[in-house]
């Protein structure tokens, strides 16, 4: 399941800055092995007891050696969902396909009553809610990049006064992720807190990028071309920090479901709390990196470059969109998955170019009428999003939940049934 999971979950945080071209494929792919084994390490855990005992109820599964099998086949089916997406290239997430899985057990097992169905029915309320928010999100941005400094006479004078800015939001924002998720270990932080230090965090980053935005763009060329290099640096580190972010809450979904097995195997109980032992978060990390070090480069290229055409300032919005995303979602109590926000962010940047490109076609007929334009069947051609991988990837996030339940729920019976 953790190889599952570095193959197919980590491209969202990587294929944003790969498809910009601010990192290699080898890069990226470095710097997610650090970063996510450095957040499941340090900062996970966090979500594990969900996993394992708030989905399914676990007394109503009788006997310890049943709780045992249902998590065993959630695993088992988790992981063979996750692999045929990725197999055909579908980002799905790896959080649904594992709740869907230990739900499919628990029905198998036990019943419907079993089921937890208030936290189901949040999970299903964020299949909707976390892509349109990250992709309404990262197009708001896109369009304050755009308005702000692309479209703007003296482009490098427009880039220093926002760049800053736009920075030290992406400084806060993280910081207050980081605060809520990463730290969570060492010391309780609430909401407001957590959005206090990031304010402050914030503030200062922007301070000081000031200066170094300046002696950035000292001689550059007053060109488009010429901002992607202010964009590329904090690309990078919020790529790496969304890197962190995942690994501290999404090895939950390869450890969870054994952190419960060990523990009722060891213990026979398997009602009270789990407790994660060192060497489970170990085998997550280690699964997670070798699962993108392997396997990741096909998704990264997926989301990077194939959905729509990323260059630094568009993929630094979807990277700024999913952190904020998270944290709202966090406020409001709503369980999202990471993947769903990232590639809504995507979607979301890819469908305001073309409603931009629309309206400035528009303008220049008004101004221009006697040019030859582009037919309307030959614009339908060329959409900036690809609405072949547009409708594979929404069928395998509606199929995701129930496929793993249903194939949790027949693997279950066949090992009860091996078993007697």
């Amino acid at each position: 399941m953790a190889l599952n999971i570095g193959a197919n979950d980590v491209a969202n945080n990587m294929g944003p800055a790969v498809g910009a071209n601010a990192l290699t494929m080898g890069g990226a792919i470095a710097i997610a092995v650090v970063f996510e084994s450095a957040g499941a390490l340090i900062a996970g855990g966090d979500v594990v007891s969900t996993i394992a005992k708030g989905i399914i109820a676990p007394e109503s599964m009788g006997t310890a050696s049943v709780f045992i099998w249902a998590m065993m086949a959630a695993l088992l089916s988790a992981a063979l969902g996750v692999n045929l997406a990725t197999w055909v290239g579908a980002p799905v997430s790896t959080t649904h396909s594992v709740v869907g899985g230990v739900m499919g057990a628990g029905i198998a097992a036990a019943g419907f009553a079993a089921v937890n169905w208030p936290t189901m029915g949040a999970i299903a309320a964020s299949w909707i809610i976390s892509p349109v928010l990250g992709g309404v999100i990262a197009a708001l941005f896109l369009w304050l990049i755009k308005s702000r400094i692309i479209y703007q006479n003296d482009k490098i004078a427009a880039a220093r006064k926002w760049v800053p800015i736009l920075v030290g939001i992406m400084a806060g924002t993280f910081a207050s992720y980081l605060a809520l998720k990463g730290l969570k270990k060492i010391i309780k932080i609430d909401m407001p807190t957590a959005l206090m230090i990031g304010a402050v965090i914030g503030v200062l980053v922007w301070l000081v990028m000031i200066p170094a935005i300046r002696k950035q763009s000292e001689g550059l060329e007053n060109r488009n071309k010429s901002l992607k290099v202010l964009f590329g640096i904090p690309l990078i580190v919020s790529a790496a920090l969304l890197s962190f972010a995942h690994g501290a809450n999404d090895v939950a979904n390869a450890v969870g479901p054994l952190a419960a097995i060990v523990q009722a195997s060891q213990s026979g109980s398997f009602t009270d709390a789990v407790s994660i032992p060192l060497w489970v978060m170990v085998i997550g990390a280690l699964g997670i990196s070798f699962g993108l070090f392997l396997f990741g480069p096909k998704l990264i290229r997926m989301v990077g470059g194939q959905i729509t055409k990323l260059n630094p300032m568009r993929a630094y919005c979807v990277a700024l969109s999913a952190a904020i995303t998270v944290i709202m979602a966090s406020w409001l109590g709503l369980p999202v998955s990471s993947t769903h926000i990232a590639v809504g962010g995507v979607f979301g940047v890819g469908f305001f170019r073309e409603r931009d490109a629309e309206r400035r076609i528009r303008n220049a007929r008004l101004k221009m009428p006697e040019r030859v334009y582009y037919a309307p069947e030959e614009r339908r051609r060329r959409k900036l999003v690809r609405r072949s991988h547009f409708m594979t990837i929404i069928a395998a996030w509606i199929i995701t939940v129930p496929a793993a339940a249903i194939l949790s729920a027949i693997i279950f019976i066949l090992i009860r049934t091996a078993i007697g």
